[in-house]
């Protein structure tokens, strides 16, 4: 190689190794910054004082994801934001609520995504239109109309014609109810769309909520267990031309929302959701041939135990993201 080409090699390494540190000086502004906002957003005294530091923290996160290349940015956060990423790398979301001096939760959000046609990331606020929202479980919803939630699981499924994600939300709603969410998101014509036709045999049904009396402890988790099933088949028996049934037991594993049902306590009071408990009762969405499919008789387990071997139950648990009431 030349030295005229040496050079100029060493030149553009070293220009895009400059551009690379100030990418994430300017990253970690940018993280700072919020770090000190979002606790405020959740603790700061009054409603307004709260309200302003989450429009702050819009501002500066939408200033970050404007920079190039802040998708590869590994976020690292307080615990009353949540950033959630999908495994392929093409969705990533920030959410947080704010509480009002009456109790009654607001949610904001932002979203980052992969446009295929354009072959860039886009980024987006989610405006919560919660209380506007009719049909709420049958509606498709734009960010700019979304069903508020502090997201707290992606889970990544593929069917025959594209990729999609399922978020597992929570949202305070107020001093009587809580709320949490199964939302299907797609990524679709370069634009996000939530909720979606991915529950079997649930023509018109697009997420699924759970809302319930907020002293109530309801479950909503997403594991992968190992379940059993019998086959039955024909087998030749030795040394004659008779044949019997014979069952063979295998195992596969399968994926699995696990959750509570849940019914009023009081007869008679159906609609009325500060009356919602668990009924005793666990549920399971189980994703299989490209939809959820509802299973009865569920039950949470240890990761990955196996059904021959013991497991304990999963205890219940408060959201991770959980506000207390102002």
């Amino acid at each position: 190689m030349s030295t005229t080409k040496t050079l100029l090699l060493v030149a553009v390494l070293s220009f895009a190794s400059m551009a690379t540190a100030q990418d994430k000086a300017r990253m970690r502004t940018h993280q700072g910054r919020l770090a000190e906002l979002i606790p405020l957003v959740a603790d700061a005294p009054t409603e307004g004082e709260r309200y302003r530091a989450s429009e702050q923290a819009l501002t500066v996160l939408t200033e970050a994801l404007e920079e190039e290349n802040s998708e590869r940015w590994k976020w690292n956060l307080p615990p009353y934001i949540s950033v959630l990423t999908s495994p392929d790398g093409h969705l990533r979301l920030f959410t947080w609520a704010v509480v009002r001096d009456n109790g009654e939760f607001e949610c904001f959000g932002m979203a980052q995504y992969y446009n295929e046609r354009e072959e860039e990331y886009h980024h987006i606020a989610l405006t919560d239109r919660s209380e506007e929202i009719m049909n709420r479980e049958e509606s498709l919803l734009a960010p700019d109309n979304w069903l508020g939630a502090v997201y707290q699981e992606i889970i990544q499924v593929s069917t025959s014609e594209r990729t999609w994600y399922t978020l597992l939300g929570w949202n305070g709603v107020d001093n009587l109810t809580e709320r949490k969410i199964i939302e299907p998101v797609v990524i679709r014509s370069g634009k996000l769309q939530f909720g979606g036709p991915l529950f079997r045999r649930e023509r018109n049904l697009r997420r699924i909520i759970l809302e319930y009396a907020n002293d109530a402890m309801v479950n909503l988790s997403y594991e992968t267990q190992y379940v059993q099933e019998v086959e039955q088949r024909r087998e030749k028996i030795k040394g004659t031309n008779r044949y019997r049934t014979v069952e063979k037991t295998k195992e596969h594993k399968e994926q699995f929302i696990i959750f509570d049902e849940v019914e009023p306590h009081v007869p008679g009071m159906e609609g009325l959701f500060h009356y919602y408990m668990p009924s005793g009762v666990e549920l399971a969405y189980a994703f299989v041939d490209g939809k959820w499919e509802l299973r009865k008789g569920a039950q949470g387990r240890q990761a990955d135990k196996r059904l021959n071997k013991n497991f304990e139950p999963l205890k219940k648990q408060s959201p991770s993201y959980h506000y207390n009431n102002q």
